[in-house]
This record gives structure tokens, C-alpha cells and sequence, in this order.
């Protein structure tokens, strides 16, 4: 009798050129891999515990040891060797369970009111680090635009601790950024002289936008703000690191309320 979990059968994967895990390595490489399969990867045992607690998806599981009482109905699991989990993981050192979660389905927002938007994030665990705050602090969309981390990248899901299963997101254009600016006032964080000290500005109803720290919002993005705002810092201080400086623009505007 075939050994069971989540109601199908387990199979066995022992060479590292099986076909799923290719599939597994394709969508750990390639963004655009994975918006064509639809879904993405994983890794972890506390990613797995929290995709299943939020009611991610999750399609296909590969498991190197006895534990598989987190699979959930539904998924497929594998049982593999620690040579097949090394080659089908997108870390280094793989946690002993990696796995496919089905991407949302992606619509652009009716509304930027309360969004936090990046522009230019390049780094995954900036972007991770965000999703993050964001869920921790009721923020009801991250939106991203520009050159920036893919939300669903292996590195930026474990980052977010597990917000990627439950946080909403979007892609926009700055055109659908300017767009969405005409019902929503957008602010840009900057380090500028016009900038208005962030504890002094009103900003529920609004949208924030937060730049890379190396070069800030861009022109185009800060021509479609309403107003600029600034975060205090020390004199000696010249910058935030990007995914603290928007967490701070959160809690300021949705944090002190909880």
C-alpha cells in the first residue's frame, strides 16, 4: 500500500534530473517562468506552516526526512534524497522541505488609499522586509513599480516571514500610478528641503512612495506627488535603508492606531 499525505500518494524522487525538479529550479531562476507556470517556490519548514495557516495554494511539496504531517490536502508530495533537495532548493542550505505555492490572481487596485509604493527596491530582502511590516501594520496594499525585487522570488518569501501568503500587492505602471493619484493623493519620501517633517502631515486617505537609497524616487514619480515628506534623522545620519525607512512611513500612518 502506498505511503499517503494530504490524500495522494507520496512518490519518490532520487535523481537530481527528474523533470519537477527542474521545474523547481526554473521557478526559483526565473521571474518570468514563474508568471507563466503561475506559482513560485518556497523553502522551510515555517514557511510552509504559514502558507498553510493563511490558505496559500500550495500545489507541490518536497520533503528529505519523516516529517510530512504539514502537507495540506491537495498538494503533492515527494519524498527525496538530500542530493535531490539540494539541487530542487533555492538555498544554500535547504531546511528539509521545499515547495510550490499557486500565485493570486493579479488585478490591478480600484484605489492607492493607504498604499505603501516602491520604487526601484532592487534588493529581495528589502522588498521581503516591507510585505513584512506592511501585514504587521495593517497596510492594505503594497504596490511596486519600476525595477524592483519580484514579490514572489524565493529570497523575498522568506524575508516577508511568511506576509507574501496574506499581503496584497501589486505591479502598476507609473501611468496607472497617475491615474490612481487623481483620487488618491500620493506624498514621496525625500531628502530634500521641501520635504515636510512626516509627524506633521496628515496622511490617512494617502499613498506614501519610498525610493531606493541610493538614488531616491525618481524624477517622473516625484512630478505625480502631492507633497514630499522626510523622516527626522540625526545630523550625522545622510540616509534610511530603504525597507526601514517605509516601515517607519507605516507606523506612522497605520501603526499608532493599533
Amino acid at each position: 500500500m502506498p505511503d499517503t499525505a494530504g490524500g495522494e500518494a507520496v512518490r519518490e524522487i532520487t535523481s537530481r534530473k527528474n523533470e519537477r525538479v527542474a521545474h523547481f529550479r526554473h521557478l526559483a531562476g526565473s521571474p518570468s517562468f514563474r508568471r507563466e507556470a503561475g506559482e513560485y517556490i518556497c523553502d522551510g519548514w515555517k514557511l510552509l506552516e504559514e502558507a498553510v495557516k493563511w490558505g496559500a495554494q500550495v500545489r507541490e511539496v518536497m520533503v528529505c526526512g519523516e516529517d510530512r504531517g504539514l502537507v495540506p490536502p491537495g498538494a503533492q508530495m515527494y519524498a527525496v534524497t538530500r542530493e535531490v533537495m539540494e539541487a530542487a532548493s533555492p538555498m544554500r542550505t535547504p531546511q528539509g522541505v521545499v515547495f510550490t505555492v499557486g500565485m493570486p490572481r493579479s488585478e490591478r487596485p480600484e484605489s492607492l488609499r493607504g498604499a505603501v509604493i516602491l520604487e526601484n527596491i532592487q534588493d529581495p530582502g528589502n522588498v521581503g522586509t516591507v510585505l513584512r511590516s506592511a501585514g504587521a501594520f495593517g497596510v492594505p496594499l503594497v504596490a511596486l513599480t519600476g525595477d524592483c525585487a519580484d514579490v514572489f522570488g524565493p529570497k523575498t518569501a522568506r524575508a516577508s516571514m511568511g506576509a507574501v501568503f496574506r499581503q496584497r500587492t501589486a505591479v502598476l505602471t507609473l501611468e496607472e500610478i497617475r491615474e490612481l493619484s487623481r483620487e488618491t493623493p500620493v506624498y514621496g519620501a525625500a531628502l530634500s528641503r521641501d520635504a515636510q517633517d512626516i509627524r506633521g502631515v496628515d496622511l490617512k486617505g494617502a499613498a506614501v512612495a519610498v525610493g531606493n537609497e541610493g538614488s531616491g524616487l525618481s524624477p517622473e514619480l516625484l512630478g505625480l506627488c502631492a507633497g514630499r515628506v522626510i523622516i527626522p534623522m540625526a545630523p550625522e545620519c545622510e540616509s534610511l535603508n530603504a525597507a526601514v525607512a517605509a516601515s517607519v512611513i507605516m507606523w506612522e500612518t497605520f501603526g499608532r492606531g493599533l
